[in-house]
């Protein structure tokens, strides 16, 4: 039985230390790829669940932000890291803080932390996601056009109260 034990023993010690990233040939560029990749994975799940959880879709992520639907897909896919401008406004849209996008944190701020409301104003945004697309979308329309969709919905509005 002790000669067991002192065999085990032995076989512990004359295992090899493990080696650290840069022995086994790592170098420096590699980690920083590594962890590039990482921060790209840990960024597109959170913007992926962040944009779930408002209820919007790629595009109307892309579109608030101001890049095409490819783009942000592919940042959705880990694939392409946000400049640190796109970021903010990626927060802004979606409601979270670089914190949580970037994985510092967990997902979901409490009501009192929301500092990207400070960003878009005193009104604050609109409440549902059809909304908000309506007023991005009403933001390309000319004057005449927003007029003649404001009598639309005024007398759209007024055939409910009559109902």
């Amino acid at each position: 039985m002790k000669d067991k034990r002192a065999a085990r023993v032995a076989a512990r010690s004359s295992t090899p230390p493990r080696r650290t990233r840069r022995e086994r040939g790592h170098s420096l560029a590699t980690d920083r790829q590594w962890q590039e990749e990482r921060l790209r994975k840990t960024l597109g799940r959170a913007a992926r669940l962040a944009r779930m959880r408002s209820g919007l879709t790629q595009a109307d992520v892309a579109e608030s932000i101001g890049t095409v639907t490819e783009v942000y897909g592919r940042m959705e896919r880990g694939k392409l890291l946000p400049s640190v401008p796109t970021l903010l406004r990626l927060c802004v849209a979606l409601h979270s803080g670089p914190h949580e996008l970037m994985g510092f944190v967990p997902m979901g701020p409490t009501d009192k932390e929301r500092p990207w409301e400070e960003l878009q104003g005193s009104a604050g945004p609109p409440k549902t996601p059809e909304l908000q697309r309506l007023v991005r979308r009403l933001g390309h329309l000319d004057r005449s056009e927003i007029r003649l969709l404001l009598a639309l919905v005024s007398s759209l509005a007024a055939r409910r109260v009559k109902k």
